[in-house]
C-alpha cells in the first residue's frame, strides 16, 4: 500500500473547525474532493506537513498553531481609511468589504472599527491568529 510523500498528488475530504467548535470549511459540503500536489506549496505549511505517511482511506485528525497556517495577526496590517471612500455602501463593525490592492488585485478586509477618523480595516487573512483543526480523510493517491 502506498503512502503519501513529498510530490504524491492526493484528493482528500476535509473539515476545518476552530478552537470553538465553529466549522469553516468543509470539502464534503461543498460536494468535491480537494486535489493537490503535497509540498507543492499550494497548501498552508501544516497541512502539507501532517498528510505526510497517510494512506488511502485514513482518517487523520491535527490541529495547526498560526505558524503554521495563516500566521500570527500582523498589527501593520490594521489600516485606516477615510469614510467617504466607502461611498454610500452600509459598513459596520465586523462586516467585510471588498477592494483592490496597490496592484489591482481584489482583496477583501474586515471593518475592525469606525470611528470620527474613519475606517479602520484588518487586512490579515480572516483565519490570521486562530488555532486551526483539520480532519483529513484521504481519499485517493493519484499515480
Amino acid at each position: 500500500m502506498s503512502t503519501v510523500e513529498k510530490g504524491t498528488k492526493i484528493k482528500i475530504h476535509y473539515k476545518g473547525t476552530l478552537e470553538d467548535g465553529t466549522e469553516f470549511d468543509n470539502s464534503k459540503t461543498r460536494g468535491s474532493t480537494l486535489d493537490f500536489e503535497v509540498g507543492a506549496g499550494l497548501m498552508i505549511q501544516g497541512f502539507d506537513t501532517n498528510v505526510l505517511g497517510m494512506g488511502e482511506g485514513e482518517v487523520r485528525t491535527f490541529t495547526l498553531a498560526p505558524e503554521e497556517a495563516y500566521g500570527p495577526i500582523i498589527e501593520e496590517a490594521f489600516k485606516l481609511f477615510p469614510k467617504d471612500a466607502f461611498g454610500e455602501n452600509a459598513i459596520e463593525v465586523g462586516g467585510v468589504v471588498e477592494g483592490s490592492n496597490g496592484q489591482g488585485q481584489p482583496m477583501m478586509a474586515r471593518i475592525a472599527d469606525i470611528s470620527d477618523e474613519g475606517v479602520l480595516l484588518d487586512l490579515n487573512h480572516p483565519l490570521a491568529g486562530q488555532n486551526l483543526t483539520f480532519e483529513v480523510e484521504l481519499i485517493e493517491i493519484d499515480g
